[in-house]
Formats: C-alpha cells, structure tokens, sequence
C-alpha cells in the first residue's frame, strides 16, 4: 500500500466502520488521464448497489471536507468479490485455509504461477500447499499479484 492509499485508509475507515461496513482495501491508481480512489467493501450479508452507493455517498462527502488529494480522481466502490485480491499481510491472514492463485515476478519450481491452499502467514513470507502436496515458501517480495480462487463448480453443486 502506498503513502498515499495509507493516509485515504485513515480517512475512509472511520467513515465505512460507522455505516458498518469492513474497509477490505483502498487503490490510488492513475490510468490513462484519470486518477482513481478505489474502494473496496465488505459486509457479513455481502455488498449489493445500494450499499456501494451509500458508501460512495458518505465517503465523497468526507474527501471533499477533508480534501486529501491535491489533483481531481474518480472515487470507485465495490465489493471485494468472491476471488478478491490479496494485497496486504492481512489480506492473507483472512485467506488461511482457501485456495489461492501466486503470481511470481520470478519463477519457483519452474512456474510462475502457484496455486494451491494457503497454510500459513509471517512476515516476510507465505507458505502454498500446492496439488502436487509440495509446500512452497514464497517470499512477499516476488508476489507480483495474489488472489483467493473460488470454487465456481462446487458452488453449482450446491
């Protein structure tokens, strides 16, 4: 997370906590001319429209008073989705147990991409259980992006 995303987290969580809403993660991001605040909720009962629009509504209004940003953004709000990103150390601390998609800026085991359960969390490091039954320790520093995969076919069963 950069400087930047750390100082709008700060100004954001209070907001999303008070309308009840878990603050999962915060992008300050330029693409093309726009820059964009990118924020992505989370709720026990999942996030519909109405709830992205009264976040957007109430956190719009707190930027505006505190005005953080020296340039004009687009302010964004979604739900974190069933195979959200993985970002922070405490992004993988919440996805212990699932399954996740690792892609490696350098390879591991001739791969750059590793898939398996997530086992375990430190510092400086997650360990992969990967299909083969092999264990990976995968440094945060080669983690290029990171996502929980979602089991679309076992959920059709359901």
């Amino acid at each position: 997370m950069t400087k930047q995303e750390k100082e709008l987290e700060k100004i954001i969580l209070p907001v999303t906590e008070k309308l009840g809403y878990e603050l999962y993660d915060v992008e300050y991001v330029k693409e093309g001319q726009d820059w964009y605040v990118r924020l992505y909720i989370d709720s026990e009962n999942g996030i519909n429209l109405d709830d992205c629009e009264k976040v957007s509504d109430a956190v719009g209004e707190e930027l505006d008073r505190v005005d953080p940003i020296a340039t004009a953004y687009l302010l964004e709000v979604s739900s974190c989705g069933l195979e959200r990103r993985l970002r922070e150390k405490k992004h993988f601390e919440t996805a212990i147990d699932k399954n996740v998609e690792i892609k490696l800026f350098k390879t591991v085991n001739k791969s750059k991409v590793i898939t398996g359960i997530l086992k375990e969390v430190t510092d400086a490091e997650i360990l992969v259980c990967t299909d083969e039954d092999t264990e990976e320790r995968i440094s945060f520093d080669n983690i290029s992006n990171a996502k929980i995969l979602f089991d679309w076919e076992e959920s059709e069963n359901e």
